[in-house]
């Protein structure tokens, strides 16, 4: 999807009255396009499947996925259904509420795809599973384990028993969970976060990897548990932290880092996003992701 930032609103105008603002910036995003993007930063080959619009919305995420090495040929584009975006009035105490336009990626199914968009692949990420229910969503990750790729799965919709039930047929083919604490809590009732993991465990993920704000990331299997912190920053703008984690995570496992390491280098990326606006805020690569955790963990 893409995300359009307004930086500096205190109150949407009345009437026909207008309101200057700090800022205005777009940006691809969501927990496809966001993982995908920050995942070409971190040096891995990214091929973008999904759908979007024939509109200039779809033209402009097309442009900023491509800018930054993404592989967008296996985006089908609709003139039936107008691209996915949001905007984002950011307050200037932080809060940000959200507009959402589904667009696009409540049109796409796995028929939609390519006989042979899953080839060449190693990993096939999943971002809103809830788009395509849990029964075709399980079929498309199934059809990529056949193949011998491995899996991951984030949610894009709040944490709530009736989503979890929506998607659990899914859940089962895939090797990595990607939620955060409150999606975690809102979909098992739990009272704590490693409780609440154990418990997604149970529907047949192999790994659960959620997020918790400040308080860093947790990772779950059915072996270990592991805690990271964040790291300290100057936040600008936590959008698009989720999906930088998720990219920092895949990317370290793909890497061959343990479960610690992984998080480690999901948690220095999402750092990385959190000081800037957007999930394409910033500049770095793989290199200066480990270094600054590094750094970091020296001091």
């Amino acid at each position: 999807m893409l995300d359009t930032h307004v930086v500096g609103i205190e109150s949407i105008p009345a009437g026909n009255d207008g309101q200057l603002v700090e800022q205005l910036r777009m940006s691809a995003a969501g927990t496809a396009g966001g993982t995908g993007l920050v995942l070409a930063r971190l040096g891995a080959q990214v091929r973008s499947l999904g759908a979007v619009g024939t509109d200039p919305t779809g033209d402009t995420l097309l442009a900023l996925l491509a800018r930054e090495g993404v592989d967008v040929t296996g985006l089908v584009r609709t003139a039936d259904h107008p691209t996915s975006a949001s905007v984002i009035p950011v307050r200037p105490t932080g809060e940000r509420p959200a507009w959402h336009l589904i667009g696009a990626n409540g049109a796409f199914t796995p028929d939609s795809l390519a006989p042979d968009a899953l080839d060449d692949l190693d990993h096939l990420h999943l971002g809103g599973p809830e788009f395509l229910g849990g029964e075709a969503a399980g079929a498309l990750l199934a059809r990529a384990r056949e193949r011998g790729l491995t899996t991951s799965v984030d949610v894009l919709a709040p944490g709530d028993p009736g989503m979890l039930e929506w998607i659990a047929a899914c859940l089962p083919h895939a090797d990595v969970l990607l939620p955060n604490d409150e999606q975690v809590l809102g979909f098992t009732g739990a009272d704590d976060l490693v409780t609440g993991a154990r418990a997604l465990l149970d529907t047949g993920v192999g790994c659960v990897a959620a997020t918790a704000g400040a308080r860093g990331a947790v990772v779950v299997t059915a072996e270990e548990v592991v805690e990271v912190p964040a790291y300290a920053v100057d936040v600008v703008d936590t959008t698009g932290c989720g999906d930088a984690f998720s990219a920092g995570f895949l990317r370290g496992r793909a890497l061959g880092l343990d479960l610690r390491g992984a998080a480690e280098l999901g948690c220095a990326t999402a750092a990385q996003v959190a000081q800037g606006l957007g999930t394409d805020a910033g500049s770095y690569d793989l290199a200066t992701v480990q270094a600054f955790a590094a750094s970091a963990a020296t001091r």
